[in-house]
Parts: C-alpha cells; sequence; structure tokens
C-alpha cells in the first residue's frame, strides 16, 4: 500500500496522510516524510515541494479512499468484530481456531497479533491504524482467507482506526469499568464500543451478552440481536460443572424463526465461567456461519485459550496460573473461578499500570484481598508515574492485612511461589503474555511465565 501514516515508513513515491492524533500531529512529519521520499502530500493546511491535496479532514479522506479504493476487492470476506471489556482476545481466539479447526479459513487480528495461517507477528495496539489494517486485510485476500475476526478497542474507534469499515456480525462481551483516564465516564466508554453495533451489513448480525446490565444498549433496533447468557431466551447456558481444567455445561437453544428448540452438550478445555462466555460467541458465531452443530462440538473439545490467559503450569502438588487480568471485573472473575473448586489456598500477585485509570486501582486492591487468602501487590508497567504512588492508591481502602508490597515483580514472583504447599493456587496477574515491563517510555524484556520457569527449575 503506496499511502501511509508513518513518516519513518516512508519510501519512494509513497503518499504521506497527515493525521491529527491525541498527542502527535501528522503536520509535523510532513517534511521528514517527503525527505524520505514521498512524492504526494495530504493534508488539512500547507504548502509543500511535492504535490499536495488539502482536504477539510483527512481521517475522512483516508477512510474513503480506502475504502473506494479496496472494497470490491475485499467485499468477499467476512468480518466480526468483538468488542467489551474483558474477553475480546480471548472470544476472538476462540472464534479463529473453531472457524479453522472447521475448515473455514479465518484470520486474527487483536492484542496477540495478527494471525494468518497460524503465523503471528505482533501488533502495537489491539486495534491498529486503518492503513495497517488494509494491508492485512489485502494479505488475507492473497490467501484466500473467507473471514476475519477482529478485536474492536473503544480507543481505535474513538481514534477513528476502524472508521468506513463494514462488519458482516458483531459481539458484545460486558462492559465494566476500565479506560476512564480516557473516556473519562462509564456513558462515554459505552457509547464508544456502541459505535461498532452501527457498522453492521448484510444480516447484521448483533452476540450479545445478556447477562450483562448494559446489554439492552447494545440490541440496536436495525441489527438482528441474538442473546446467551444464564437468564437468556435465545441461548440459555446452564447446568454448569466447573473444574480446575475446563467446564461441562449445557446450551438450550430457542431458534425462533424455526420455533423450535435444540439442547448442546458443550465440553469446553477452558477452566471459569467468563470463558463459558467467552466461548458463547465463537459458538454462537459458527452456528450463524452455517455450520453443523454436531462438528462444532466435536471441534470445541481441541480448542484451547491464548497464550497468556490462565495459562496453569504444574508445580509439585500445587498450580501457578499466569493471567492477563488487569481489570476489577477480570480480577473478581478468574477468582470467583478458583474459588469455585480450590482445596488449598489462593495467593495472588497483581500490581496496576502507571498513568493509566487511578480510579480502578483500589477496586483491584479491595477484590484481590477480598477473594485470595493472601496478596502480593508488585509492580505493573509503572510507565512514568512513581511506584509508591501506584501501590497507595491500591492499597488505600482495604480494611484487611492480608497482604505485602514488593515493588520488585521478579521477587515478588519468587516468594509467591515460595509460599505454595500442596494443592495452593498462585495467580499472578496482569501480564500475561506481555514480554515487557514498561518503565518510563521504555519495554524492558520480562515475562512472567520465563520467570516462573526460571524459579520452579531451579
Amino acid at each position: 500500500m503506496d499511502i501511509k501514516l508513518d513518516s519513518r515508513k516512508i519510501v519512494k513515491g509513497d503518499t504521506f496522510i497527515a493525521i491529527k492524533g491525541i498527542s502527535r500531529d501528522g503536520h509535523d512529519y510532513i517534511e521528514q516524510a517527503i525527505s524520505n521520499g514521498a512524492s504526494k502530500i495530504i493534508a488539512e493546511h500547507g504548502n509543500y515541494s511535492v504535490e499536495t491535496v488539502i482536504v477539510d479532514n483527512t481521517k475522512d479522506f483516508l477512510s474513503k479512499y480506502l475504502k473506494d479504493t479496496y472494497y470490491n476487492e475485499l467485499k468477499d470476506i467476512k468480518f466480526i468484530g468483538i468488542t467489551g471489556t474483558n474477553g475480546k482476545t480471548t472470544s476472538s481466539y476462540l472464534v479463529y481456531q473453531l472457524f479453522n479447526k472447521l475448515g473455514h479459513k479465518t484470520a486474527y487480528i487483536g492484542t496477540i497479533g495478527f494471525i494468518l495461517e497460524d503465523e503471528c507477528v505482533s501488533l502495537d495496539n489491539t486495534t491498529p491504524e486503518i492503513t495497517d489494517l488494509y494491508e492485512m486485510f489485502l494479505k488475507c485476500k492473497e490467501k484466500n482467507i473467507k473471514t476475519i475476526v477482529m478485536e474492536v478497542s473503544s480507543q481505535a474507534i474513538s481514534y477513528g482506526r476502524v472508521t468506513g469499515l463494514e462488519f458482516d456480525l458483531a459481539c458484545f462481551t460486558n462492559l465494566t469499568q476500565d479506560h476512564l483516564d480516557y473516556h473519562l465516564t462509564m456513558e462515554n466508554y459505552m457509547n464508544c464500543k456502541l459505535e461498532l453495533f452501527k457498522m453492521l451489513r448484510g444480516d447484521r448480525l448483533a452476540i450479545i451478552n445478556e447477562d450483562d446490565p448494559h446489554h439492552k444498549n447494545f440490541a440496536l433496533e436495525t441489527n438482528n440481536n441474538i442473546y446467551y447468557g444464564e437468564s437468556s431466551s435465545d441461548f440459555k447456558i446452564y447446568d454448569i460443572h466447573l473444574h480446575m481444567n475446563g467446564s461441562e455445561f449445557k446450551i438450550e437453544a430457542n431458534f425462533k424463526i424455526e420455533n423450535k428448540s435444540k439442547i448442546y452438550d458443550v465440553e469446553l478445555l477452558l477452566p471459569g465461567k467468563y470463558n463459558i462466555y467467552n466461548y458463547m460467541n465463537a459458538f454462537i458465531s459458527a452456528l450463524k456461519f452455517g455450520f453443523d452443530s454436531n462438528l462444532i462440538l466435536e471441534k470445541t473439545k481441541e480448542l484451547i485459550a491464548p497464550d497468556g490467559r490462565y495459562d496453569l503450569i504444574n508445580y509439585k502438588d500445587s498450580y501457578i496460573i499466569i493471567d492477563f487480568a488487569h481489570s476489577p471485573d477480570a480480577i473478581e472473575n478468574i477468582l470467583n473461578s478458583i474459588n469455585e473448586y480450590k482445596k488449598g489456598k489462593v495467593y495472588t500477585i497483581v500490581g496496576c499500570g502507571g498513568n493509566r485509570d487511578r480510579a480502578k486501582r483500589p477496586i483491584m486492591g479491595k477484590i484481590s484481598t477480598d477473594k485470595s487468602d493472601y496478596v502480593i501487590f508488585t509492580n505493573d508497567n509503572p510507565r512514568f508515574e512513581d511506584e509508591k504512588q501506584i501501590m497507595d492508591d491500591i492499597v488505600r481502602d482495604l480494611n484487611k492485612d492480608n497482604f505485602e508490597i514488593i515493588f520488585d515483580r521478579v521477587s515478588a514472583i519468587k516468594k509467591g511461589v515460595s509460599l505454595l504447599k500442596e494443592n495452593d493456587v498462585l495467580l499472578i496477574l496482569g501480564k500475561g503474555h506481555e514480554p515487557y515491563q514498561i518503565i518510563g517510555d521504555t519495554k524492558h524484556h520480562f515475562s512472567d511465565k520465563e520467570e516462573v520457569v526460571k524459579i520452579i527449575e531451579g
């Protein structure tokens, strides 16, 4: 693709489009783009030494240009967009796995990266810039991909990274407190995610978690809304049996058009009730795409969690679980699940990111101490913020003393592992698959799993 947003990626003959962002203005990098070989500039103001096109809004121009240029080439690919506070990654990854196991060539774009034919390329953002997205779409077209499943973050919607895209199916997982440092209010946060459900085409399929208190807001009259949950009349989840290595449950599906119902028995290798909810997005998507239900249930037994999500390590007679949970709801979900089938004590290692939503810190601290036998609070991407300030926020409202603070994450993990006795569980939360620790604006290599392996292998 010869139109680019990043002046550093410009090669001779490219077009550079200057986009105004939150912290940077592309107009400030036009001269750099020209020196790198840009032969054309699209901007909102200015006069430059190469061909220049002035438009009212470069974001609007770009989304229209990309759609007009590539729509016909990409129109046969199905797009599934998944949004919500928690569960986007696991839901999307389950759709990606299930569809491929069903023989339907599918690609994934999200937190894990860009996965095409089992090759994964890491990404800077959950939902990349729109020009990067189109480059991925075109690669998918070359590989005869039939469906692309994408995580669609609220910030990506706000930044215009998905403006102009159309989706064949959208899924809503849940809405809980997160990212209020950016959105300021829960209403703003919700309304941003809601935009995805206005971007549907064709049958306008919307899969919605009916057990989430915000579900009605996502049920637009223009869409074909399909609900799931323990209280749902469309796809009801019941008879749930949870254990450390997975779950078994039933789904009662009521097909209104055919005026019939059907019961499905499901075996899922992913533990925790929240993963049942994540799976429902994949199950219903596969049904709506026309796959045989018996084959769906058979392939379900082969599904695994994405890297860094409930990554279970057996250690002596105890368990160590590494998970990406970094919001109040996600931490509560995994702790509730562990407490349902634990046999020993539950130890938790957790922290909060610096220069991010401060309001959620004391909530996370309270949930962790209330639902764990013992907690070690530690650093988790402190960025430019004082680590002591972060900890002060976390422990501010605690009325229990079952915790300690160890700022160094390696030392915290060592201490957590040393506490384990028979049947105990150690949860290491917040970073999951991330291979780094952000201090200042520098990413230092760090992996929770690598540190655990070093410790247990001695």
